[in-house]
């Protein structure tokens, strides 16, 4: 029996050991690499980068839009299935509608106008040239000054995402918005997106494309700021905020994805339903992830097989996509319909213009059309899938700065905070918002725009970045 004590001791011992490591070590706040990559042509040349800012217009030639028309007046369209909707994808009875819209009344040089009526630069960095929205506030209440914020769009979106809500942060008085803070925004276009180059190498990444906004931010001369992303920009900025904790004040997301699951994470799949306190779930978590079979892995399945392509094989079917617009637009769309409700796909069109309207839509689609882009944007998901999930540094790394998460109700998969806090270790705000999807900018800016203002305002009132 004294052995059996002594072993019980020892049990108790070590369990006392690891209960005291747990409370006494506090994970060592590591921070991610930047990442100095050389994304040029070719060998890297020995010369200094020219780092000057020039200003940018978007220009379209007659010969790229008479181009473009003969390509719309060529297309070939496949009959769809009786009554599928969009169950099988873009209807091709509706594309047949957006494409006589594109062709008979959409005006794209007002659009260009439209592009243009925000300042446009373009900047050398890492060898590529990189393009960026630059809005500073028309006027900045007493004794105030602008608060610096990067905002960074994902797949297929672009900077024009954006348009609706600049003006509601860089002048929120003018737009019934409380004008305590008052942003100066940037919003740069991922290289390979839009009109920033390409990388002309493999392995540009997220991580990549983080080290060069933060370039970017002190280029222009912001030594501290905030970040705020959806999609692929929510990894960007996420990054951003691993790579240099004390330059970004707070890290805003509209989608926050956790790609390290744990064992609790799959215990709470299988038990939370029955038991949300025990996993920290609210009811609304309960509401958006349970059946989790369906709502969970039949979603992300159904949905995701774009990304399994662009993840592997981006350059084969960006082949088809970069020579038709049709086919570019019918790829497109289809994404904006599903990512803005689910349910869309029961509609004949999409439900597509129930949120967006074509001019919206059609803009986006020429940006990836006119600058030749939609190959380039797709291999970003093999750069950042192809090692796999949950084996790159920063997928380990947790994020410090304050951060705040608007949840959107459409979002595709939902995230809730008590798995975030996770990966988020200082969220100073989480809310479930009223409604809007996956493109939250466009789609739904003055909600989006609200939750910045309070979670910035948080930030401020507290001093919370500086207390690292």
């Amino acid at each position: 029996s004294s052995l059996a004590g002594i072993m019980l001791l020892e049990v108790f011992l070590i369990l006392g050991a690891v209960i005291i490591y747990f409370l006494f070590s506090k994970k060592k706040e590591e921070t991610l690499p930047f990442k100095e990559g050389w994304w040029g042509k070719g060998e890297k040349p020995d010369t200094e980068e020219d780092t000057t800012v020039r200003p940018f217009k978007v220009e379209t030639t007659e010969e790229e839009l008479s181009d473009l028309f003969r390509r719309l007046d060529q297309a070939r369209f496949t009959e769809p299935l009786e009554n599928s909707c969009f169950h099988y994808g873009t209807n091709s009875v509706y594309l047949r509608k957006v494409v006589s819209y594109w062709k008979n009344q959409f005006n794209w040089k007002k659009q260009v106008e439209v592009l243009n009526k925000y300042p446009q630069f373009k900047t050398k960095i890492q060898g590529i040239d990189i393009h960026f929205v630059h809005v500073k506030p028309p006027r900045l209440p007493e004794g105030q000054s602008a608060k610096p914020l990067l905002m960074v769009h994902g797949w297929p979106g672009s900077f024009y995402e954006f348009y609706k809500i600049i003006p509601l942060l860089t002048d929120p008085a003018s737009h019934g918005l409380s004008d305590e803070h008052v942003f100066e925004v940037i919003c740069p276009s991922i290289p390979g997106y839009g009109f920033s180059e390409a990388p002309h190498k493999k392995d540009f990444n997220s991580v990549s494309a983080a080290s060069v906004f933060y370039e970017l931010m002190l280029r222009l001369g912001f030594n501290e700021f905030y970040a705020q992303g959806g999609d692929w920009g929510w990894l960007i900025c996420t990054n951003l905020s691993q790579i240099a904790p004390n330059h970004v004040k707070g890290l805003h997301l509209n989608l926050a994805s956790v790609t390290n699951m744990g064992f609790i994470h799959l215990l709470s799949i299988l038990l939370g339903r029955y038991l949300p306190g025990l996993f920290g779930f609210q009811d609304e978590d309960v509401r958006r992830m349970f059946p989790f079979l369906k709502k969970g892995l039949y979603r992300i399945l159904l949905e995701s097989g774009y990304a399994h392509i662009q993840a592997t094989k981006p350059d084969t079917v960006g082949c088809g996509l970069n020579d038709s617009p049709v086919g570019l637009a019918a790829y497109i769309l289809e994404k904006f319909s599903t990512w803005t409700d689910l349910e869309f796909h029961s509609l004949e069109d999409g439900g597509l213009e129930r949120k967006f309207n074509l001019d919206d839509l059609l803009t986006n689609i020429m940006i990836y059309w006119v600058s030749g882009c939609i190959v380039s944007s797709m291999r970003f998901y093999k750069e950042n899938l192809q090692k796999g999930i949950g084996k790159q540094k920063h997928e380990r790394l947790t994020v410090q700065v304050p951060t705040g998460i608007a949840s959107f109700p459409n979002e595709l998969v939902h995230t809730p905070q008590a798995w975030a806090q996770k990966k988020y270790t200082n969220i100073v705000s989480f809310h479930f918002m009223p409604r809007g999807g996956h493109f939250a900018a466009l789609e739904e800016p003055e909600l989006l725009a609200e939750d910045i203002l309070q979670f910035v305002g948080k930030v401020e009132k507290e001093q919370l970045w500086r207390k690292k």
